[in-house]
This record gives C-alpha cells, sequence and structure tokens, in this order.
C-alpha cells in the first residue's frame, strides 16, 4: 500500500505525511467562536478532519486531536477593534459570557453527535488558558518581537519580517499590505497605538465597561485571538506538532498570525503540515451567518428554511460534504443534496444486500484490488470523492453477487465485508439514519415482499407485479436476486 500524502498549504505542495515522533501525531484544529447556533459553515471541518483523524488512527498512529473552544477574545469586526463577540452576545441577551459559550458550545457538540464525529482527544477553552497566553506574550517581548502601548500589547510585524517570512503561508506580500494599509485602516480607533497598522494585537488593554477582563503585567485586559490557538497547541502538543489545520478563511490573518508569533516565542513554525479545507458556498458566495444567507443546521435538519425544498438527514449532510474533495469549493443545491440522499442510500442498501450473499468455491471479482484502490485514494490527499466512486464499484460487485453474475469464496467474501464496513463506517463515518419509522416502514415492506414470494409461489403473478408496480410507484425498488428480494428507497 501507497504511503499517505497531504497536501501542505505552507509549501503548497502534496508530500509524504512524516510524523515528528512516530507513532505518535499530534493535530491541532481551529474549533468555533461560540456565540450563535452552528450553521452550514460551521460543518465542513469537523466532517473533514473527522475522516483524517478516522484514517490516521486507522493505519496504526496514535493520534492526538485538540480542538479549541474560542470563547474569548474574538472581537466582531476580525480586527483589533471592536467588542468580544461573545460578550457582546451576553449583553444583548442579558446573560453572563460563560454561559452564552456553554449553550453554544453545547449545540455545537449536539451537531457533532449527530454527524458522527469523534470527540477530540482535548477540547481546551481560551478563557482557560489565560495565564499560558501571558507567559508566551512575555516571551515574544523579551525576543524582541512585541511591545507595549498603553496598556495593550502588539506584535511587531516589521520587526519580525526582517528574519522571517511574514505572509508565506497565505500568498500575502508584505510590502502590499503595507500599501494597502491607507486612511481607513489609521483612522480605526486604537490604531494609533501601533508603530505599523499591520501590527496585531496580542493583548487588549479593556474599559471598565468591557465584561471579560483579567489582570496581566500590562494592565486589566483580555487576549488577541491569535495569540489563544498560539497557548493552546503549544500546553498540548509542544512547541512544533504535526497538522495544524482549519478552514481557508482562517489562512490570514489567523494561521499567518499564529505562525509569526510562534516563531517569534519558540524559534519555529509550529506545524510541520498546515490543511486547509474549502468553503461551503451558495450561488458561488461562501455560506456564513454573516452574509446573511447561511443555513443553520438544525434548519438543514428539519427543513424549515427558504432555501430547502425539504429536510435532509446528518448523514445525507455527511455524505454531500465527503462526495467534494476538501481543497475544492461545496456549492449548495437541493439537486446535489437529494443525489447525495439517493447514493447514500445505496452504499447502505449494499451493506444490508452483502449480509445475505452465499459464498460459492470460486471468485470471479478481485477484492483485493477493489479494496486497494479505496487505500490508494485516501493516501492521496485524502481524496474521499474517489473513494467514494471505488465504494460505488463495489456495490456494483455486491448487487451482481447477489443476482448470481459473479461468484466470491467465503474468505473473499468475509474480506470484502470488513473492507466495505471500514471504509463507509469506520474511515467515512457514516452510519444508517435513525428513525422511529424504519423498523415500522421495514416490517411492513418485508411482509408486502413475502405476500409477493406467496403470490408467485400460487403462479398468481398479477398480484405479485401489482405489489412491485404499488411499492415503485411509493419509491420503494424491489431487487430480486438468487438469495431472495430486498428494497432500497429512492
Amino acid at each position: 500500500m501507497q504511503p499517505l500524502k497531504i497536501y501542505n498549504t505552507y509549501t503548497r505542495d502534496i508530500s509524504l505525511f512524516t510524523p515528528i515522533s512516530e507513532p505518535f501525531v499530534g493535530i491541532y484544529l481551529c474549533g468555533p467562536t461560540v456565540y450563535g447556533n452552528p450553521h452550514m459553515g460551521h460543518v465542513r471541518g469537523p466532517v473533514v478532519f473527522d475522516v483524517l483523524h478516522r484514517y490516521l488512527k486507522h493505519i496504526g498512529y496514535k493520534v492526538r486531536l485538540v480542538r479549541n473552544i474560542t470563547d474569548v477574545g474574538h472581537l466582531v469586526n476580525d480586527s483589533d477593534e471592536g467588542e468580544d463577540k461573545i460578550a457582546k452576545k451576553a449583553r444583548l441577551e442579558q446573560l453572563e459570557p460563560m454561559e452564552v459559550a456553554q449553550f453554544y458550545t453545547n449545540a455545537y457538540h449536539s451537531m457533532l453527535n449527530q454527524l458522527n464525529v469523534l470527540p477530540a482527544s482535548i477540547e481546551p477553552r481560551a478563557s482557560g488558558h489565560i495565564i499560558e497566553q501571558i507567559e508566551m506574550i512575555e516571551t515574544i517581548i523579551a525576543n524582541g518581537y512585541a511591545y507595549e502601548s498603553n496598556g495593550s500589547v502588539y506584535f511587531d510585524v516589521l520587526k519580525y519580517s526582517k528574519n522571517n517570512d511574514y505572509g508565506k503561508l497565505s500568498g500575502r506580500v508584505l510590502e502590499d499590505l503595507i500599501a494597502g494599509a491607507g486612511n481607513e485602516v489609521r483612522e480605526l480607533e486604537g490604531q494609533e497605538e501601533k508603530r505599523n497598522p499591520n501590527d496585531f494585537a496580542l493583548w487588549k488593554k479593556a474599559g471598565p465597561e468591557h465584561i471579560m477582563q483579567w489582570s496581566s503585567p500590562w494592565g486589566n485586559g483580555f487576549p488577541g485571538w491569535h495569540i489563544e490557538c498560539s497557548a493552546m497547541s503549544k500546553k498540548y502538543l509542544g512547541a512544533q506538532f504535526d497538522i495544524h489545520g482549519g478552514g481557508m478563511d482562517l489562512l490570514f490573518p489567523h494561521h499567518e498570525s499564529e505562525i509569526a508569533q510562534s516563531t517569534a516565542c519558540t524559534h519555529q513554525n509550529p506545524a510541520n503540515y498546515w490543511m486547509h479545507h474549502n468553503m461551503v458556498t451558495i450561488n458561488g458566495q461562501k455560506m456564513a451567518k454573516s452574509l446573511n444567507n447561511g443555513i443553520g443546521v438544525d434548519e438543514f435538519f428539519a427543513g424549515n428554511h427558504a432555501l430547502l425544498e425539504k429536510a435532509y438527514t446528518p448523514m445525507t449532510l455527511k455524505f454531500f460534504i465527503l462526495q467534494a474533495h476538501y481543497r475544492g469549493t461545496l456549492d449548495f443545491s437541493n439537486a446535489a443534496l437529494q443525489a447525495a440522499e439517493k447514493g447514500l442510500s445505496r452504499l447502505l442498501a449494499a451493506h444490508q444486500t452483502l449480509q445475505n450473499i452465499t459464498p460459492s468455491s470460486a471468485s470471479t471479482i478481485q477484492v483485493d484490488d477493489l479494496l486497494n484502490k479505496c487505500y490508494a485514494a485516501l493516501n492521496e490527499d485524502l481524496n474521499t470523492p474517489i473513494l467514494i466512486a471505488h465504494l460505488f464499484d463495489i456495490v456494483t460487485n455486491i448487487n451482481y453477487l447477489a443476482a448470481g453474475k459473479q461468484t466470491i469464496t467465503a474468505e473473499d467474501l468475509e474480506k470484502l465485508k470488513t473492507g466495505y464496513e471500514t471504509f463507509v463506517f469506520d474511515i467515512l463515518g457514516l452510519q444508517a439514519e435513525k428513525s422511529n419509522n424504519n423498523s415500522h416502514l421495514d416490517g411492513v415492506v418485508k411482509m408486502l415482499l413475502d405476500m409477493r414470494v406467496e403470490a408467485k409461489a400460487n403462479k398468481n403473478f398479477a398480484l405479485s407485479d401489482d405489489i412491485r408496480t404499488k411499492l415503485t410507484a411509493l419509491g420503494i425498488e424491489i431487487k430480486d436476486g438468487k438469495e431472495g428480494s430486498s428494497y432500497s428507497i429512492n
């Protein structure tokens, strides 16, 4: 089996994955800022990196996955000014900030559970690591890359850039950033505190009205958004770890700033591999609450949003996401979701069919070849759409086996069952939908199939055909094979 290769955003190439300390792998993922219910923009990252997490474990690595909760320091305009997002929500709803953070953290966890995403090994909160952030800022100041100004601390981008390449990750050129920092940027409140408009806050002075603030060597304040992830990844994964993941919208300024401040503190890039998933779009535009085109996850599952023709299940959403490569855009449409719904149904139905196949003395299909193609797809930068295409090839062979058009030995049948379950359930993390009505529907359809068998035995072919025709009209497809009849819902 070929080794795993992944695309590294920092080096802009696909390269062999080599852990720092095999068999251990450390992964840091930027988690949510918990000030609102999860929307569709929050879904793709957890699903993509869940596949990475599951696959690394499958091929023998011991994975520590750290995914943070941002519950302080992320300001409403994502710059160094404005009101903290959680504090603003708390003020509007007359709640304690941590009450807001806990409520929406619970909502985020509920979404992950519905999508069958594995829990993180460690899930640190920014507010619980203020000491680590202050210590890191002190080191950066001591190393000459940050300065205090009026109770706030800023990272000195120009000083850092004399010996380091600020902008390498995102492809930004510092000279262009400086040229673009015109009067509009300079006129923002507090910008006069900075030596350069591109300097970013490591610590912000808090006014008396600011709800969330802590004491520090520079006075009462709160941490900047970027320093949180650097401090927490360093604490739980070390100064340098294997993979840092997140969305492409975090490339700049968040991840660029993480690299700069971590390098200024420890003299090395914190991650060997930087992995970024692309966005979910609608009509070519990023899907996000801030753009007023966001669909809440609960709305998606209930079907009560104007953009939705119907409700979709969590596994349909997950399968829809996995049908596109994580580095490509994923454009929302009801047609694509309904196609994903049918595709998922085919995969799950084939698993049921596989359980009823009787082995033969010889195999006419090459099981090893089918499974090796699945591994090859994953090893080429987690290419889930190619993996799914190979799984549908396996589905075709399963249906041929059930219809008696192919044969398989007991040994190969067991290998096929194990391999299919590994890719569909263990690595992609798909599962049968949970519905109170499924067992009742299954019982009713099986009863009708038994009636059809009895009608055929009594040569009452008109009744047999009538049952099939009426079930087909209801979207229930009957498949006749040498092991009996099965059904799938279209």
